[in-house]
């Protein structure tokens, strides 16, 4: 009887602890939607559709209703800054209130045609503005909703300008400082979001020195998407970041070559349930600082899973 009394308490404890470890890490779903929720819900008075890509694919196709959105609408202007910076919070008020946006928006942001990692930098912003909650991802963006033959339009309908209250969260945007004292930190995970060949330091590419900031793990954003561009399963993405030796209470700071690309993975550890931050300035910003170190490597140090 004590036997099974002490495999009883062994089992218990076991699914705590399991249950703990999932609910620190739980998918937040409300971040990705899909076509079918958003033809349920393309009439909501609330409903602000904002569109990324090319402008006349905006133009030849988008979804009724949509405006159209670019990175140069939420960065700060070329010259004054590094590309694709986060701008003053006034500035980036006065774009999204043009779209229509209120406090009591719910915001869904699509891509044209595989525009993903500037659709995610278009969610990044609204989550640093406070609207996170507010705002999600349609998944596959277009051409998901086209394949299913669901309408669509040349139509542009001017949004009625909008007014919201702005609760920038500075916290979500990290810069060198911040990175260098928490290289090789316990539980602190860099991440790169660039292809393994900028990662390694094969190709410099457009930056000044090659290769990656040191205790940084790889996960390409490529490797996030299937080839259709929709989100991979939570499962499927799970396994990226525990093969990168992410830790479920582990904050997470991410960071490719201009900030882009790193607002995928930003968006995709937020996703999962991560303390999530991204490093606005990236490696243009760490590579041209000639006092931080940078390693190269033939690998991507990927962490195998246990």
């Amino acid at each position: 009887m004590k036997i099974f009394f002490y495999a009883a308490a062994l089992a218990l404890i076991a699914l705590s602890i399991q249950s703990t470890c999932h609910a620190q890490t739980k998918v937040r779903e409300s971040m990705i939607v899909s076509t079918e929720w958003l033809a349920k819900h393309l009439d909501d008075d609330n409903l602000v559709l904002l569109q990324v890509g090319d402008k006349k694919e905006y133009d030849a196709a988008h979804i009724p209703g949509a405006q159209y959105i670019q990175t140069s609408d939420i960065s700060t202007p070329r010259g004054t800054g590094l590309i694709l910076e986060l701008p003053p919070v006034d500035q980036l008020k006065a774009t999204f209130e043009k779209f229509g946006v209120t406090d009591k928006s719910r915001i869904i942001v699509y891509f044209g045609k595989e525009w993903v990692t500037p659709t995610s930098r278009v969610y990044f912003t609204l989550d640093y503005l406070g609207l996170g909650d507010r705002a999600s991802i349609l998944d596959g963006g277009l051409p998901a909703r086209t394949a299913e033959k669901r309408a669509v339009t040349a139509d542009v309908k001017p949004a009625r300008p909008g007014s919201f209250t702005p609760h920038p969260n500075p916290q979500l945007v990290v810069d060198a400082t911040w990175v260098k004292s928490n290289i090789s930190k316990p539980g602190v995970a860099i991440l790169d979001a660039r292809d393994a060949k900028f990662y390694t330091g094969a190709d410099a590419g457009s930056m000044p020195r090659a290769g990656h900031i040191p205790s940084a793990k790889s996960i390409p954003f490529s490797t996030l998407v299937e080839d259709s561009n929709k989100f991979k399963s939570p499962e499927a993405l799970r396994a990226l970041f525990n093969t990168a030796g992410v830790k479920p209470k582990d904050s997470v700071a991410t960071y490719c070559h201009i900030g882009q690309q790193a607002s995928l993975l930003y968006f995709v550890a937020k996703y999962l349930g991560y303390d999530a931050h991204l490093y606005d300035g990236s490696f243009q910003d760490w590579s041209n600082r000639a006092e931080l170190p940078v390693e190269k490597s033939e690998t991507t140090n990927a962490v195998k899973p246990n």
